[in-house]
């Protein structure tokens, strides 16, 4: 009896096991309890860096999540992949109600869902039209992958129509893809999953450690976008030719995580054709979405969204108590209105970036269409700045008399009386 109970034991022991490890595989069908109240970045542009060598399986940039730091960019790359004859599914952000909420991406034999995000570069919202597996090895399509023929053979052309760049980052809510799961894709989710392999976590280990891959730091166009291997941050490393549109707040929780206003966390995104524009001067291109300065002038912004966050006022000390909280709530409706001020103009700008990107033209008048909206679009910023600054010099000057006031003195009361 002994030994039957024993045995049970143990088979209830391979049970739990491999339970546990089917879990362990399939963890990513699952988005993570990583939530936040305002979408991430949207993409940007970038090129896609040389195959470092054969089966190499290319793996899109996307944003994630730190809790100190806010949103990051996890460069693009290419990576071995765990078995022949598996392909990666890309991570994705999806509004869930009332946050967005983190989907890893995954290993598995057939691509399953990403939200319908067009991460470019084969990825376009279904499937991966960058490549395929034959005869346990990959090969890949030249239309839409960069590789080094005289290096590997493995390749084949077929031409990809994708007109129209979708460079939003989530799924659903408000701007959001609007893309649901085909057939396909929800029997993908039934599938054995690997989640990503050791080079994978490092490589976004790296990032989230790099200050530079922050979108507080970048304002959504990082310098690092892809890599030619996992964690190679230096050699080979491309740089985001275009940034995308940051949405709410771009720290972590020293920017007031979880409390973000409905305007921020359904801010539309912006959205562009996939039309190549000729390319600008190395300077041009350093200081494009960037505050210009000189010694004497202030800086000057062209969105809402450039704008630093306004620090915040010093509570009043006149010495009457009742007038200092009624300042207080003066300066804090001021700020409360001027924040929503900043996101009415920038969901306007938003909208007038929508219009002109699905607008048929031809580069050169998209090109001339484009720069007079950006001439706008910081005239109505600059605009409003101006408008701010003189409301909060009002109120500031409102507040100057009471402090400067000296205590009042009692009808009754008399100097004291000098002892001869």
């Amino acid at each position: 009896m002994q030994s039957i109970f024993n045995i049970r034991v143990v088979l209830f022991g391979l049970m739990v096991g491999l339970i546990l490890v089917f879990c362990a595989q399939s963890f990513a069908q699952v988005g993570i309890a990583i939530s936040v109240n305002f979408p991430p970045p949207d993409l940007p542009v970038y090129d896609q860096p040389l195959c470092p060598g054969p089966d190499y399986i290319w793996t899109p940039g996307y944003w994630a999540w730190d809790e100190d730091d806010g949103y990051y960019w996890v460069p693009g790359t290419w990576v071995l992949a765990p078995e022949p004859d598996y392909y990666w599914t890309p991570a994705y952000w999806a509004w869930e109600g009332n946050s967005y909420r983190f989907f890893p991406g995954y290993w598995g034999p057939v691509i399953g869902f990403y939200g319908g995000i067009n991460y470019g570069h084969g990825y376009f919202g279904h499937g991966y039209e960058g490549g395929r597996w034959e005869r346990g090895h990959f090969y890949y399509n030249r239309s839409v992958t960069n590789v080094n023929v005289t290096e590997i053979h493995n390749v084949y052309n077929t031409t990809i129509v994708n007109n129209t760049v979708n460079r939003v980052s989530y799924n659903g809510g408000r701007g959001g893809i609007s893309a649901r799961p085909t057939t396909q894709e929800e029997t993908a989710l039934r599938e054995r999953h690997v989640s990503a392999v050791a080079a994978q976590t490092q490589h976004m280990q790296a990032a989230r450690s790099n200050p530079e891959m922050r979108a507080s730091s970048n304002r959504g166009r990082p310098p690092i976008a892809a890599t030619a291997r996992p964690g190679a941050f230096r050699e080979g490393a491309v740089a985001a030719r275009e940034g995308g549109t940051v949405h709410g707040p771009v720290g972590g929780r020293q920017e007031g995580h979880g409390a973000a206003t409905p305007e921020q966390a359904h801010a539309p995104a912006t959205q562009e054709r996939n039309t190549r524009v000729p390319e600008p001067p190395a300077s041009a291109r350093a200081e494009e979405h960037q505050p210009s300065r000189n010694e004497n002038a202030r800086p000057t912004y062209t969105h809402p969204s450039e704008i630093p966050r306004p620090e915040r006022s010093p509570a009043p000390n006149t010495g009457n108590a009742k007038m200092d909280q009624k300042y207080q709530k003066q300066q804090e409706k001021l700020a409360n209105q001027q924040a929503q001020d900043r996101q009415k103009l920038q969901q306007r700008q938003d909208q007038e970036h929508q219009r002109v990107a699905q607008q048929r033209a031809n580069e050169a008048q998209q090109q001339e269409q484009k720069q007079q909206m950006e001439q706008r679009h910081q005239q109505q910023t600059q605009q409003m700045m101006q408008r701010h600054e003189q409301q909060s010099q009002k109120l500031e000057s409102r507040q100057q008399p009471h402090q400067q006031q000296a205590p009042p003195v009692h009808a009754n009361s008399h100097p004291p009386e000098q002892h001869k």
